[in-house]
């Protein structure tokens, strides 16, 4: 019997075992550890403070109604290329004990797929985030400095 060769050429062909990128910080006074794993079928994010996870959110990068290519890429020209693009759709699957939570985390899980998909447009996998966060409420300068330890694992 030959082995199946289903496999879609959106996946690409990622050398085993995973590949895991590492990054720490001190965000606000608090060590914070965030880790990439990239698999054939997903990229894996976690963003945790003093060890814990407490919530995890998936985000496909395949957009399944972008009318143009092109038009859901941010311009740099613009402010709003700091906003997550508006064609991902974080669905939480674990975690978010209360609303605030949730939507942060919602946030957070966007704005990475968002910064994945801008790095390589052409990676259609699903990001899955993983959250521990020690509260659901951050500043700006807080979310920027997540976000610039995301990248540095990417």
């Amino acid at each position: 019997m030959e082995p199946s060769t289903s496999a879609s050429a959106d996946i690409p062909n990622v050398p085993y075992p995973a590949i895991v990128k590492q990054a720490a910080a001190y965000i606000d006074g608090v060590l914070t550890d965030a880790t990439s794993t990239s698999f054939s079928d997903k990229v894996m994010v976690t963003v945790t403070q003093n060890g814990r996870l407490a919530q995890w959110i998936h985000v496909p990068l395949d957009a399944s109604n972008p009318s143009a290519t092109d038009e859901h890429l941010p311009s740099a020209a613009t402010d709003d290329s700091l906003l997550p693009m508006t064609h991902l759709t974080p669905k939480t699957l674990l975690g978010g004990s209360n609303q605030e939570r949730e939507t942060i985390g919602q946030l957070y899980a966007a704005q990475i797929a968002s910064i994945i998909a801008t790095k390589n447009p052409q990676d259609k996998r699903t990001v899955l985030v993983g959250l521990g966060l020690n509260k659901s409420v951050v500043n700006r300068e807080e979310f920027y400095n997540t976000m610039d330890l995301v990248r540095q694992c990417l």
